[in-house]
């Protein structure tokens, strides 16, 4: 790209500018000294402040020391997606064959590689914040090969919105990389999205004062030095007063002044405003309009088409023969409208043009008369799509467009948003599918419109989904499977959105409108996967009744089958009924011990929460072996899929919670934490934050880290209200024992009292999700003995009936803190026997401790100390390590 401008002007040097310029230089310097820590400088100011200028400088202090790479946001095309980026990376990606491509991206070339238009994308809806890092990644990797490298993006805040999400997250990113990123913008013209991604950008940067206008001094210097010492005073204090110092409008009346062989002197100075209002608004348009029809023509095909404009394009869309269309872009050039066509006519044009400065650009475009703009953004999509550049890219075009009742330009949005989606820019899906509606579409497309603009926003816009699937489920038209589908997604939606009562009673509602068949047996399956994670539901009891009854004759034959077969094995398991009989409906739930086909974890049928149920209950049943496989598989095709929002949050969490269950404490604290991570991409205060947090939680506390546990708790505000969907493991157990660990009796063994309230209320619990007894028991010993002895012998009873391992040892343990001497011995070896014969490694190295003190056994200790050293245990080692000093 080139924005120098032509003439003894633009070599002026930058007037008032020497803190950036010293910012540039020692940045580059840094940069080409071998710093291996990248930087970021961002230049705010209002139009015609020099920023571009500045960027200019920028490229040419580079120049031959580094690698450079360019590219400007524009005001028509904020809506083009990945538009900047894919400018800025054009000349790697053109100096690279597909295979090289592939190698420099590696596993984000599929995902990635869509977005930059280098790769085909997949069937599936790409996953934004997957690209996103994808881009991340890939621009990382191309860095490394280009070193050292130089980015610079003009006009940012006509930026496209995925543009800036991968700007602010790769600018997070330049610790370790040989980059310097250079970005120009001004202030207060982004909104939403990309004012909070520019907000991120401009708050990792080196702190730059915003660029000011020129004083007179300054005015009168670069007067001089375009003009000639011979300038009077009058003439330049005229120069600053018509321009107000702006550094665009001086530069460009100074040319003017050049161009008329201006005298520089008081007498002139009154033909200085005339000249100035020729650089832009209505003086351009009439100097434009000057330069002949064609020419006019010309430049507004140029103002429709945008940045990086292709003369054949320009010249289809002006209707003007290619040799015209040359002769007017050199007209064009030369009257410092254009750059890029500036060779001599008779030239082949194979490069594109652009506007001299985005001022220019926003002049010609509004200049164009409104019903004729409108028009020629409807012949620009024509042309777009003649050319073979697709529905996406003629999107933009049909976005200016009036509504006109044209069926054809439904389907051309609906296409353009499934390309929108395939690249992962839900956003610009969404753009044209309400566009499509306006249109309006035809009464037997209409609903299907709705029920596409419903899963476009569905990972970006909650609010936005329910209220377009409900549109669509209330219009005639979705057949009966895309109907089972919209409401299975919407109630999907609802329960995100913390609306779990509605989304119940929706699927209720639309079941009771079918038949017997797999499509109410799915409804009927989501019904009680939502009440199965609903926390206050009032009769679960009779719900857990009547799912027993309706899975009972099921065999798995179909998917329906095996989600409520998943379904009867999470509620059997969160209500502690026999785990061999939870384990026995979670393997007739898979065939041939794998998933079912339909039923993967980036299928969309089913909610990915069914199979976290399936593994969780493996989790709880001591089948750590199979939940690891199915949460590493997770991961796998998530990471695969390019979807790393909460969907791969949530099985690093679960992924790091059997961690946690195998005693592998480190790594589960490592695991949850990156859990926490992508969680917070997502959004703040989800459902996920309050399972990951809590499981992160439960780990510290074993590890016997209590004021790191604090802090998580504190940060992911882990406290009442509790969410009304089930958070495992069980949130007021995990809390109460936060608090008796932090000095808050008092209010930890009230947690503890409504944790055994809800269990009570669900008619059973398991002792391992939910093990507020044991610390419920310890904790009234000394005031309550009588009612702590009581609590212990229920959790025992009520561990047996589980019949796990863990269960049963872990209940021995509470049992023994109960008593004294012989007896306590004896629970606690018992408890070792049990516990060693479980796959949890952290709560047998606690019993194992806690039987070597008591049976003052130093064998045994030692065993319990290296049990929990390799666990990660810090507390209980030292506990351990204490007491064998003390023998």
């Amino acid at each position: 790209m080139t924005e120098a401008r032509p003439g003894a002007a633009a070599s002026t040097p930058l007037w008032e500018r020497d803190a950036e310029l010293a910012a540039v230089t020692e940045a580059v310097d840094a940069l080409c000294a071998g710093s291996a820590v990248g930087s970021l400088l961002v230049f705010t100011g209002e139009a015609g402040m020099g920023k571009t200028a500045l960027l200019a400088r920028v490229r040419a202090v580079a120049e031959g020391r580094c690698t450079v790479w360019s590219a400007r946001g524009g005001e028509t095309i904020t809506s083009v997606p990945f538009n900047v980026v894919r400018q800025l990376l054009q000349p790697a990606l053109v100096a690279l064959m597909p295979d090289e491509a592939r190698e420099y991206f590696g596993d984000w070339y599929d995902i990635a590689g869509p977005a930059l238009g280098i790769a085909a994308p997949g069937e599936r809806q790409a996953d934004p914040q997957g690209v996103c890092d994808g881009l991340v990644a890939a621009v990382r990797r191309l860095a490394r090969r280009e070193w050292p490298l130089v980015l610079t993006i003009d006009d940012a805040h006509w930026a496209d919105q995925e543009t800036l999400h991968w700007l602010a997250a790769f600018a997070e990113r330049l610790d370790d990389l040989p980059v310097l990123v250079v970005v120009a913008r001004r202030p207060g013209d982004a909104t939403g999205e990309n004012a909070r991604h520019l907000e991120t950008i401009g708050a990792l940067a080196r702190p730059m004062p915003s660029l000011r206008a020129l004083t007179p001094d300054a005015t009168a210097g670069l007067t001089r030095a375009t003009l000639g010492a011979h300038a009077d005073a009058p003439f330049c204090r005229e120069v600053w007063a018509v321009t107000g110092g702006n550094p665009y409008d001086t530069v460009e009346l100074l040319a003017k002044v050049l161009d008329s062989e201006l005298d520089p002197v008081e007498s002139s100075a009154a033909g200085l405003r005339a000249l100035n209002r020729s650089a832009r608004g209505r003086g351009l348009v009439d100097r434009l309009e000057g330069l002949g029809v064609d020419a006019t023509k010309f430049a507004w095909a140029a103002a429709i088409l945008g940045t990086q404009i292709s003369v054949d394009l320009a010249a289809e869309l002006s209707g003007l023969p290619r040799d015209d269309a040359e002769r007017c872009a050199a007209r064009l050039s030369a009257a410092r409208i254009l750059t890029g066509a500036d060779r001599s006519v008779g030239q082949d044009l194979d490069g594109e043009l652009e506007f001299v400065h985005p001022l220019i650009a926003t002049a010609v475009y509004r200049s164009i008369p409104d019903a004729l703009r409108t028009a020629m953004h409807g012949v620009a999509a024509s042309v777009v799509t003649a050319s073979g550049l697709g529905a996406a890219a003629a999107s933009r075009h049909l976005l200016e467009v009036h509504p006109d009742d044209d069926p054809e330009l439904v389907e051309q949005m609906r296409e353009a948003a499934r390309e929108h989606l395939a690249v992962g820019a839900p956003d610009a899906a969404r753009r044209c599918l309400e566009r499509a509606l306006l249109e309006p579409p035809l009464p037997e497309v209409h609903a299907r419109v709705l029920y596409e603009l419903g899963c476009a926003t569905l990972l970006t816009s909650p609010a936005t989904t329910i209220a377009h699937l409900r549109q669509a489920l209330t219009v005639h038209g979705l057949e009966e499977e895309l109907r089972v589908d919209a409401v299975c997604r919407l109630s999907s939606v609802l329960v995100h959105n913390d609306q779990l009562e509605e989304a119940v009673a929706t699927v209720d509602a639309e079941a009771a409108r079918l038949g017997p068949g797999p499509a109410r047996m799915r409804l009927q399956a989501v019904h009680y996967m939502w009440e199965g994670i609903h926390a206050g539901e009032e009769d679960a009891p009779g719900r857990s009744r009547r799912l027993a009854q309706l899975v009972e004759p099921l065999t798995g034959r179909d998917n329906s089958e095996r989600a409520l077969l998943v379904l009867r094995a999470f509620d059997a398991m969160t209500r502690g009924e026999n785990a061999e009989e939870v384990a026995e409906l979670c393997d007739r739930s898979l065939v041939n011990g794998r998933l079912a086909p339909g039923l993967g974890w980036t299928d969309t049928e089913w909610s990915f929460e069914l199979l976290m149920m399936l593994g969780i209950s493996y989790t709880y049943v001591d089948r750590l072996d199979r939940a690891e496989s199915l949460f590493t598989e997770a991961q796998r095709s998530y990471e695969s899929a390019g979807w790393s929002g909460g969907h791969l949050a949530l099985a690093h969490a679960f992924g790091g919670y059997v961690l946690r269950r195998r005693g592998r404490l480190r790594q589960a604290d490592e695991s949850l934490r990156r859990a926490l991570r992508l969680a917070d991409r997502v959004g703040q205060g989800l459902p996920m934050h309050w399972s990951a947090a809590c499981m992160l939680i439960d780990t510290l506390l074993a590890r016997g880290h209590v004021g790191e546990a604090e802090e998580i708790a504190e940060r992911y505000s882990f406290e009442p209200p509790h969410p009304s969907t089930i958070v495992l493991p069980d949130t007021h157990s995990i809390r109460g024992r936060l608090l008796i660990a932090t000095g808050r009796f008092e209010e930890g063994v009230h947690e503890l009292e409504t944790a055994e309230k809800m269990s009570e209320a669900r008619g059973g619990h398991n002792t391992v999700m939910a093990p507020w007894a044991g610390d419920l028991a310890r904790a009234l010993a000394v005031e309550d003995p009588r009612r702590a002895a009581q609590v212990a012998a229920d959790a025992r009873i009520q561990a047996e009936r589980f019949g796990t391992d863990t269960a049963i040892g872990e209940a021995l343990r509470c049992a023994a803190a109960l008593e004294t001497g012989r007896r306590s011995v004896e629970l606690l070896g018992r408890a070792v026997t049990y516990l060693e014969a479980s796959p949890c490694a952290y709560e047998h190295a606690a019993a194992r401790v806690e039987y070597g003190i008591a049976s003052r056994s130093p064998v045994e200790i030692n065993r319990g100390l290296t049990l929990a050293r390799s666990c990660g245990a810090d507390t209980l080692a030292t506990k351990a390590q204490e007491a064998l000093d003390t023998l």
